[in-house]
């Protein structure tokens, strides 16, 4: 288990009688609750920082797709789906 620490933060009172009731019918703390829910939210905006952070320098690189080949792939997937989708009716 990873060491933890303390921090406060503020919260509107919606929210926060959200978390009692979540914490009531879960049976765990609020305490717990809210480190998880941070935790989460960490761990995702980490990941869509460092995706864009990958765009950008494929960007800088010129690691592209023309918006044309992009568009005829994306319509060539379309129309399989919606073919193999008649073949099943």
């Amino acid at each position: 288990m990873t060491a933890s620490t303390t921090m406060t933060i503020r919260v509107s009172s919606e929210t926060k009688l959200k978390l009692e009731r979540i914490a009531a019918d879960t049976r765990r703390s609020k305490s717990f609750l809210a480190a998880e829910a941070i935790s989460a939210y960490v761990d995702r905006e980490l990941e869509i920082i460092e995706g864009i952070k990958r765009g950008m320098a494929d960007a800088a690189a010129g690691r592209v797709v023309p918006h044309e080949e992009a568009m005829a792939e994306i319509d060539a997937i379309i129309e399989a789906s919606e073919a193999r989708r008649a073949d099943k009716a």
